[in-house]
Order: structure tokens, then C-alpha cells, then sequence
């Protein structure tokens, strides 16, 4: 692995059981990250972006079918460590998670600043006091008020509840934090404000972020690189500003062809058909059925091209 590399995950699957059959959330999931960095993953709502926060952090369901793959993180292989072993040396030590609907993940008997506190109390075994200090600090660098500290998640808006949530997932100062939606159910003027918070964490604290959303607008302001997906795979890697300007598999482009345009007088366009179900995922190239690109050999699974810098999985590429 290059030293460089914060993360890289290699053919990362995660199945569940269902009544009707494995559901295959996530299939072979590549991509890298480096330090001080952040990667985008895009994609339509069901196509699998928030089993690939709970494989990275291991919080998995009873009724998981399939995991396997490598995941490097600084160069160290986590997924072969035991339960014990992760929770002990990687879980909100070295990779932490902020989940959707941060008040869903406060406890509301709690005073949040004793819930962003634990993480310290629990991985680090400081005391209380030491840990609400370090707590007071975080709250400073996410810009919520010490004195909120005191407070219950209820007493405080939806905007003031992600920065706990954020504070929570960085008191311990890991190398990467997994951002699953941390922006949705929120104004757009909230949005810009958590965004403007992620960017200066990124560069004060040195941390990397995996952003996993499906609002290409506001990640666009954080990415460093994007990593596209569908039905469960990864389509399209590329670098931010590369793929911003240019995205090459026709999922990525018609996915930017429906942002609305504020300087072009262009009409958004939009999507036709469905997703697949991961239940019963298509053979061949998964996208082939809305794509309108396709031919004969896209009823067979691309691999991935290298073009240039950039990973697509499409034969359109295979020259």
C-alpha cells in the first residue's frame, strides 16, 4: 500500500438476509482517501451509501450474510481483527461516524455534553472532568456555545444538534470520521454553515472525511475526490475537480445533468426508470437499463478502466 493512503478499501462486500432473499447492499466497493483529504460518495437514495458507513465502522445488524474485503487504514489491515480488538484500537479511536438525525442519535435524558464527553471517559479512560474540558474545547471548534454544555438535545435546534453530534465523533481526535448525511432534514443556511465548519475541522485538525450524501451542490464544497454509486458498486472514482468538470461514467454525467444551474440557462434533466433492486441486482453492468449508451457487451460486468487518474466501470472505457 503508498504510504501516502489514509484508507483504502479494497472489494468491500456487505449482504443481508431478508425473508425474500440476501439483499446485497454493498458489492465490491474500492476506493482510497489520503490524509487531510476528503472523498464524496454520490449516489441516489437505497443504492447502499449507508451500509458502506456501518461496514467501515463495523456496526452491523444481526442478520449480515456477507462481509469480507481489505480495508487499510494507515497501512494496517482492520478487517481481519477480532470484534474486541477493533472496538478497542480503531472504533472512535482512529475512525468515528457522524450518523443521520443527530437527534435521533442524542439521548434525550442526557445533557449532550456529557454524551460528547463519554467517548473520552470510555476509549481514553480520562475522568469526567478532564473529559467535559476537552468536550468545552470541541464545542468551541464546531461553534457551539460552552454553555450548552448543560443542555439537553431537545433544547437545541437541528443545526446546533449536528455540530454536537460532530463534536461527539472528533473529542477523540481520529484520523477519519465518516459523515453519513450530516447536512439532511436541515435549511439550506444551515447546511452552508455545517459545510463551512467541516471545511476549516479539515485543515485545523488535519482530519480526513468520507462524506456520504446524495446532494452533489453542497458536497462539492468539501470534496477533494468523489467516488460515484449504484445499486451497491462503485462506478466512477475520480478527483473532485476532474469530475466536477467532467464525469465520465454516464450514471456520474446524468447525475450532474440534474443539478440546477444558476449561471447557464439550462434545464435540469433527470433520470428515467428505477434503481434495481439489491435484491435481485441485474448481471451484466448494472446500469445498462437506464443508461442510454448501451450496447451489446453491457449484459456483461464491466471491470474497472483506468482513465488517466480517474476508475470507471463502463466498457464504454475498455479501449
Amino acid at each position: 500500500m503508498s504510504k501516502e493512503k489514509l484508507l483504502r478499501i479494497e472489494n468491500l462486500t456487505l449482504h443481508f438476509n431478508t425473508q425474500k432473499g440476501p439483499v446485497q447492499a454493498v458489492d465490491g466497493v474500492f476506493f482510497e482517501l489520503g490524509h487531510k483529504e476528503a472523498v464524496v460518495v454520490l449516489g441516489e437514495s437505497g443504492c447502499g451509501k449507508s451500509s458502506l458507513a456501518k461496514a467501515l465502522l463495523r456496526l452491523l445488524p444481526r442478520n449480515v450474510s456477507r462481509y469480507d474485503g481489505k480495508v487499510y487504514l494507515e497501512g494496517t489491515e482492520i478487517m481481519g481483527m477480532d470484534d474486541e480488538t477493533y472496538r478497542r484500537n480503531v472504533r472512535w479511536i482512529r475512525m468515528s461516524l457522524v450518523p443521520q438525525a443527530a437527534m435521533n442519535s442524542l439521548n434525550p435524558v442526557l445533557k449532550v455534553g456529557d454524551q460528547v464527553a463519554e467517548p473520552m471517559v470510555v476509549h481514553h479512560g480520562v475522568k469526567k472532568e478532564e473529559a467535559l474540558v476537552q468536550a468545552a474545547k470541541m464545542f468551541q471548534h464546531v461553534g457551539v456555545p460552552v454553555d450548552f454544555l448543560d443542555r439537553y438535545a431537545f433544547e437545541l435546534s437541528g443545526g446546533m444538534r449536528q455540530r454536537v453530534a460532530i463534536a461527539m465523533a472528533l473529542v477523540t481526535a481520529p484520523g477519519l470520521v465518516v459523515l453519513d448525511e450530516p447536512t439532511s432534514a436541515l435549511d439550506v443556511l444551515t447546511q452552508a454553515n455545517i459545510f463551512n465548519v467541516l471545511k476549516r475541522l479539515k485543515h485545523e485538525l488535519e482530519v480526513s472525511f468520507i462524506l456520504i450524501t446524495h446532494d452533489i451542490a453542497t458536497s462539492s464544497e468539501l470534496a477533494d475526490s468523489v467516488a460515484v454509486m449504484y445499486a451497491g458498486q462503485i462506478v466512477e472514482t475520480s478527483d473532485a475537480r476532474s469530475f466536477f468538470k467532467e464525469p465520465l461514467h454516464p450514471y456520474s454525467r446524468m447525475l450532474m445533468a440534474s443539478v440546477p444551474r444558476l449561471r447557464a440557462n439550462i434545464e435540469p434533466e433527470f433520470i428515467t426508470g428505477q434503481p434495481p433492486s439489491l435484491l435481485h441486482p441485474p448481471t451484466g453492468c448494472r446500469f445498462a437499463d437506464r443508461c442510454p449508451k448501451r450496447f451489446s457487451k453491457c449484459s456483461e460486468e464491466p471491470p474497472v478502466f483506468n482513465v488517466e487518474s480517474k476508475q470507471v466501470k463502463c466498457w464504454l472505457y475498455e479501449s
